[in-house]
C-alpha cells in the first residue's frame, strides 16, 4: 500500500486518532484508502476525452502509487495523507481543529487539481508515452451525410 498507518503521524496525533476511531483499526486504513483513491482520480487520464490529449503531461499514476518506503514522492505522500486525515476528521468530535483539517484539505485538493490541469509539472514524477500507448489521434475530422430533397 502507498500510505501506511505509521506514515499518519506526520499529519496527525496518535492520540487524536485512536480518540476519533476508539482503536478501530479498519477506520484509519479506511480513511487511508480514500484519501489514496482521491488523489489517483485527479491524477488518472481520462481516455475517453479528447482532452487528455491536449498536450498535457499524462502521468502514470500505477507507477506512482506502486512505490513504498523512501521511492514514494515525498510531495504527492503528503498531500494524500492530507487528503486521508481529512476522510478520518469527519468522524470526529475529539480534541482536533476541523477548520484547519478542511483548509489544508481544500488547498491539497486545489494542489491536485492544478497538477492534472498542468500548471503544476512535477518532473521526478513517471509519465505515460502517450505515443507509445495507443494509436488515438487527438481530431478527428469529417463531414455530414449530403442531404437530398428527392424521395
Amino acid at each position: 500500500m502507498f500510505i501506511e498507518i505509521e506514515d499518519f503521524g506526520s499529519v496527525i496525533y496518535a492520540y487524536q486518532v485512536e480518540q476519533i476511531t476508539e482503536g478501530n483499526e479498519d477506520l484509519v486504513n479506511q480513511a487511508l484508502a480514500a484519501g489514496v483513491e482521491e488523489a489517483k482520480s485527479y491524477l488518472t487520464a481520462n481516455v475517453n476525452s479528447l482532452k487528455t490529449f491536449d498536450g498535457r503531461i499524462v502521468y502514470d499514476v500505477e507507477a506512482i502509487f506502486n512505490t513504498s518506503g523512501l521511492d514514494r514522492n515525498s510531495l504527492i505522500l503528503q498531500h494524500c495523507l492530507t487528503l486521508a486525515k481529512f476522510h478520518l476528521a469527519v468522524l470526529c468530535n475529539a480534541d482536533f481543529i476541523y477548520e484547519q483539517a478542511k483548509e489544508r484539505y481544500d488547498r491539497a485538493i486545489d494542489w491536485f487539481t492544478k497538477l492534472a490541469k498542468g500548471t503544476v509539472v512535477l518532473t521526478s514524477l513517471p509519465r505515460v508515452d502517450i505515443e507509445t500507448t495507443e494509436d488515438r489521434n487527438p481530431f478527428s475530422s469529417g463531414s455530414r451525410t449530403k442531404f437530398n430533397h428527392d424521395y
